[in-house]
């Protein structure tokens, strides 16, 4: 089972790094980037102080500048809409199993600079 799992991992790098240098790090014309930041409104769930109300602007101009293409995921707020109004924004429907969120189809974005890069 650990040979197994030796080849499976073999050329994964495993990183811990801030967002910020994780993406000018890894970024290039042939990276996809899948960015899935806390939903706004709920900067806090992964820890206090670790991804603030302002970092969704930081972000939305660092995607801005990369080479490589990026999908995000966040919840369907007009916030969310007017900071990354740069870049493909698709409503989706998802299913929530968090018991304190709505699991009646709830409005999910995925925002992308996909398309322009194509």
């Amino acid at each position: 089972m650990l040979e197994d799992l030796h080849s499976r991992l073999s050329g994964v790098v495993i990183e811990c790094l801030d967002w910020s240098a994780f993406i000018p790090r890894y970024d290039g014309p042939d990276t996809l980037f899948y960015v899935d930041p806390p939903y706004w409104g709920c900067e806090d769930d992964y820890g206090k102080r670790m991804f603030e109300r302002a970092d969704f602007q930081r972000l939305a101009d660092q995607l801005a500048g990369i080479r490589g293409r990026f999908i995000l995921s966040l919840n369907d707020v007009p916030e969310v809409r007017a900071v990354f109004a740069a870049f493909d924004i698709d409503e989706v429907k998802t299913t929530y199993t968090i018991k304190r969120c709505d699991s009646e189809g709830a409005a999910e974005l995925l925002i992308s600079n996909c398309q322009e890069a194509a």
